[in-house]
């Protein structure tokens, strides 16, 4: 039997539960062998899952925000997903889930991307709005687009709010919790940082199975507090021991301690946020010694960009590796 996330035990090798744990997932970076070559570095992949789930993560997130998902074509992210999939199986983590992004702007592809998850080993789709003819897509025509993926996904779908990446569009909690009424639509990551949208979300689907999540690690608590039941960040590539300390310390009533933690673990992720997941890559090549460059055009930053993605950190990494201790 194989510890769980969330203290319980499941068999390894058992399919992770529709309804997800609360908890801290890692949407994983995306790694490619060096120079020319630019395939997926499949050992790399591979370690740094079982990394992660050796630290206690709840869950994976392959083809988040940070993991390029857009500069890889459908076998590619195939790949990642079964290569993060087998090496969690490998070692004792079959229960730990893996969400993989399957956002597109078509009604068409994100359906057949929810279906090739579900065939590479994924347990849930992780969904972004469709915004390119922004101007031209009402409401309505969004919140037919998810119910429509989620009638024909296989694995559950959890919206993701990111206007960001969107060009601006923005959920209302009135529209997620419409949403949330489909059986096969069983969460939100909100990286808009709404927390009042975050608490309306939470309270409006109190004692159900659909899971709310806040987007970023640097929110965590504000997460927590509102009744949020956990975070899918990227942050946690990095150090994820003290994105957990955080969860740990809050929920067992350490709230001062909770607090101290998340303003370290804040100041961390605004070097993340600022640098993207191109940050993320250098804080894990300089911290533990692999992450590699980003795919072209995007690049690694030079100079004293460079160091001071690298210093902004330190502060983060230390308390990562007195955890780790």
């Amino acid at each position: 039997m194989a510890p769980s996330a969330n203290g319980t035990t499941a068999p390894s090798g058992s399919s992770p539960p529709s309804t997800l744990a609360p908890g801290f997932y890692v949407p994983t970076v995306a790694f490619f062998t060096p120079g020319d070559d630019d395939t997926i570095d499949e050992a790399t992949t591979t370690s740094h899952a079982i990394r992660l789930a050796q630290a206690g993560v709840t869950g994976l997130v392959t083809h988040g925000s940070n993991g390029e998902a857009v500069h890889l074509d459908h076998e590619e992210r195939i790949r990642v997903t079964r290569l993060t999939r087998a090496a969690l199986d490998a070692h004792g983590y079959g229960h730990v889930p893996v969400i993989v992004g399957c956002g597109a702007q078509s009604t068409r592809e994100t359906i057949q991307l929810c279906r090739e998850a579900g065939a590479a080993g994924g347990s849930h789709a992780l969904v972004l709005p469709p915004a390119y003819y922004g101007s031209l897509l009402t409401p309505a025509l969004i919140a037919s687009h998810f119910r429509a993926v989620a009638d024909a996904s296989p694995v559950p779908i959890l919206i993701y709010n990111f206007p960001a990446a969107c060009g601006g569009l923005d959920l209302s909690s009135d529209a997620i919790l419409a949403l949330a009424r489909h059986p096969n639509i069983v969460g939100v990551k909100l990286t808009c940082g709404n927390t009042g949208k975050l608490a309306r979300v939470a309270a409006g689907t109190a004692g159900t199975g659909f899971r709310t999540f806040g987007g970023s690690a640097d929110f965590t608590v504000q997460t927590l507090a509102v009744g949020g039941h956990g975070i899918i960040g990227g942050l946690a590539n990095v150090a994820p021991r003290a994105c957990l300390e955080v969860m740990r310390l809050w929920e067992a009533g350490q709230h001062e301690k909770a607090r101290a933690a998340q303003a370290v673990v804040a100041r961390g992720d605004w070097t993340a946020i600022q640098g993207g997941f191109v940050s993320v890559k250098v804080g894990l090549q300089k911290y533990f010694g692999y992450g590699g460059e980003p795919r072209k055009p995007c690049a690694l930053p030079e100079g004293g960009k460079l160091t001071a993605q690298e210093e902004g950190f330190a502060e983060l990494v230390d308390l990562e590796k007195s955890l780790s201790s």
